[in-house]
């Protein structure tokens, strides 16, 4: 009997009972409700005020998007986009558009990473728009910015372009897009004058085209402005750190605002004797691209403070001074460190380029304002306000919300975060 029982306890040792299945109320849809929205009474409370308060919020949402009286955007659609931009004279936002969407594939498909996803996000933008009923020259417009878009990616696949020229092409794309909504180059001063179409205003900007230029001129620009900045205020040199400090807290003290109004009044003042007074344009850019620098500066300063000192002895060690010690190990880190406040910074800097309209220039909010002033509307019950104001807000959130896409892809590639 004993060695029976013995054999027997073997035997169950050495083939255990099979595992049976997990009871259906912890595992599936119903499983992850119970762990997760139900897991204990005031939970289950909490979840079903959320569910309730949720409910009317969207339903509310969706009967007043339905119901909303969306004439005023449709009707004014072509100012939202350009502005009061001469119609006769589209084609040429229509060919910066169609160089920006070549060169982004080609960036795409070069680069990749987190530029072919916003690649794929702005094809399906194009897409959409050129599905709509915006008016044949317009979806036409959109099919081959579309095009464009696909066949650069598909180019920068298949050929290997140098990184340099890629970079190079989109720093001379930012004079060629002046000359191209300008009309030609009017430089009368230095007695150069060009024109291949009837030269426009740039008081005649206005709407996402002008939002964009001043967000991303004001973004380029105030990037390298702000490195400088921040390695001027770490420099031993005592003219350069109290310059930069100076002007750092100086611009950081003062509300943008301020400094808008400052350049539209002050600029002319700065400039040598004889020269033309700059286009209110030129004012603004010049306003966010110094607020924006000062912010970027000390951003860039936290990312050098937090660089291991071993990092500079290491450089020291490998025989790198001045740019190339900066180029090749200090700022690549101190940059990766900080992508998430820059890119913060960035945001706040296009949503900001809104203040514009209130020194005179027509960009989204500026149109915004002028379509709710339009006679043909101030009869509509309610008003028009809402609805104006709420697609304005959704572009902005588009935009702000692929930098901040592109800025997660990014960091996941750097690795960021990450040890």
């Amino acid at each position: 009997m004993s060695s029976q029982t013995t054999s027997s306890t073997w035997v169950n040792t050495n083939h255990p009972t099979p595992a049976g299945r997990p009871p259906a109320s912890q595992v599936g849809v119903v499983g992850w409700l119970r762990t997760n929205l139900f897991n204990g009474f005031f939970n289950s409370i909490l979840t079903i005020i959320t569910l309730i308060v949720a409910y009317f919020v969207v339903t509310g949402a969706v009967r007043w998007l339905f119901n909303a009286y969306w004439a005023p955007v449709w009707a004014n659609r072509k100012l939202f986009a350009v502005g009061p931009y001469p119609v006769d004279q589209l084609w040429q936002p229509a060919l910066v558009l169609f160089m920006v969407t070549l060169l982004f594939g080609l960036s795409a498909g070069r680069w990749g990473s987190f530029l072919r996803s916003l690649a794929i996000g702005l094809g399906a933008l194009l897409g959409v728009l050129a599905l709509l009923p915006l008016g044949t020259q317009a979806q036409l417009v959109m099919a081959v910015a579309l095009g464009l878009l696909i066949v650069g990616f598909v180019i920068g696949l298949r050929v290997a372009i140098g990184s340099r020229w890629l970079v190079l092409a989109w720093l001379i794309s930012m004079p060629v897009t002046a000359v191209l909504l300008k009309g030609g180059i009017d430089l009368q001063r230095i007695g150069i004058t060009w024109s291949f179409a009837p030269f426009v205003n740039p008081g005649l900007y206005g709407g996402l085209m002008l939002t964009m230029i001043l967000a991303v001129v004001g973004i380029t620009l105030s990037f390298p402005l702000g490195v400088l900045l921040a390695l001027g205020r770490r420099s031993k040199l005592p003219v350069i750190h109290y310059f930069s400090i100076t002007y750092i807290e100086v611009i950081r003290g003062v509300p943008l605002i301020t400094i808008l109004f400052l350049a539209m009044a002050m600029l002319p003042l700065f400039l040598p004797k004889g020269w033309d007074s700059p286009s209110g344009l030129v004012r603004v850019l010049t306003a966010i691209t110094l607020f924006s620098a000062a912010y970027l500066a000390e951003n860039v300063r936290g990312g050098l403070q937090a660089l291991p000192k071993g990092q500079y002895e290491a450089a020291d060690a490998l025989g790198l001074r001045g740019w190339h010690k900066l180029r090749f190990i200090i700022l690549p880190q101190a940059l990766t460190k900080v992508i998430p406040a820059m890119v913060g910074q960035f945001i706040g800097l296009f949503k900001d380029t809104s203040l514009a309209a209130l020194v005179g220039l027509l960009e989204l909010v500026g149109v915004a304002r002028a379509v709710i002033q339009q006679p043909e509307w101030l009869g509509v019950p309610g008003g028009v306000a809402k609805e104006v104001y709420i697609f304005v807000a959704f572009v902005f959130f588009i935009f702000s919300f692929g930098m901040s896409f592109a800025s997660r892809k990014l960091e996941t590639r750097l690795g960021v975060g990450k040890r």
